[in-house]
């Protein structure tokens, strides 16, 4: 449900064998026959439905669900509750990805099945998480000793409050988040988190101000689907844009990562960049779902 259900030992493993995967994926390309895995998208996606497909395919097994509510029961006003306990007589583990928060909660204790949440509202996204914290390790070699730049939407970004609340485990860690005063970490996520902890942070407005300090920057898109009125969404998208100008500005051994989609808060001259890892960044969540299903089906190769 999320990050924090895997304490840091847990998910070094898990990182540990997404990385076995990446380094002999043939080693693991019959691990799951004869399981299904169900993906139940009641909200649009592309990578995290397709990866967790792709994910349990590499793994020899099986995939069925539905893309869209209006393609499920749900439709007709079926409770996730009751979706779950079907989708349990068909499957062996599930992704749930739903607009409301808690949605894959409420299924996960009606369901006799492991359920992955795949993406709850503006709330929580952990295997995107995951998947940030592969493709970090895998580029700076650890996870401690940092400072993360996180960029754009953090108001409504789930993918940034999963990103924080995974990372100020880890030591040394500092955060500058990089956003309009409109678009600020929610109050809740500085007090609860990074003040209760006492992780150091700073809040600036230009981007330019924080790229020569960085070892990481997280981009993200300012979400049409989270704002109430077309006109604060028209005036917030184009706040921020990453180009090969600021580029520049950015340490040599600085890496970008994005959760995808983009629209245009990274230009496309910046994909040649070498640390351009936005792409790198899905191959990594194919290998870490791969290795997340393994886990909570309890397969050992």
């Amino acid at each position: 449900m999320s990050p924090l259900d895997f304490s840091v030992e847990e998910l070094d493993k898990l990182m540990d064998l997404a990385n076995d995967i990446e380094a002999d994926p043939e080693k693991y390309a019959h691990a799951c026959e004869g399981k299904k895995l169900a993906t139940l998208f009641y909200e649009p996606s592309t990578r995290t439905r397709l990866s967790h497909e792709a994910a349990m395919l590499n793994l020899g097994g099986n995939i069925m669900g539905f893309s869209t509510a209006d393609s499920s029961s749900a439709a007709k006003g079926e409770s996730v509750s009751d979706t779950i306990r079907t989708i349990s007589c068909y499957a062996d583990i599930c992704a749930m990805r739903h607009p409301k928060e808690g949605a894959p909660m409420v299924a996960c204790r009606h369901s006799s099945i492991p359920v992955i949440n795949a993406g709850d509202g503006g709330h929580q996204h952990p295997t995107q998480t995951l998947t940030d914290l592969l493709t970090i390790r895998s580029l700076k070699g650890h996870l401690s000793g940092m400072t993360i730049g996180l960029c754009g939407d953090l108001k409504f970004g789930r993918t940034v409050h999963s990103l924080i609340h995974a990372l100020v485990r880890y030591t040394g860690i500092k955060f500058i988040l990089i956003s309009p005063e409109e678009l600020r970490l929610p109050s809740y996520i500085r007090n609860d988190v990074l003040d209760a902890k006492n992780v150091p942070y700073e809040e600036v407005v230009r981007l330019e101000e924080a790229l020569p300090k960085l070892d990481i920057l997280y981009m993200t898109r300012v979400q049409k689907e989270r704002f109430f009125n077309e006109e604060d969404y028209v005036r917030m998208k184009d706040f921020y844009i990453l180009d090969a100008k600021k580029m520049k500005l950015a340490p040599d051994d600085m890496f970008v990562l994005h959760p995808l989609p983009r629209v245009n808060e990274i230009s496309v001259e910046v994909d040649d960049d070498p640390r351009a890892a936005y792409f790198k960044q899905m191959q990594y969540g194919v290998y870490v779902r791969m290795a997340l299903i393994l886990t909570l089906l309890e397969i050992e190769v």
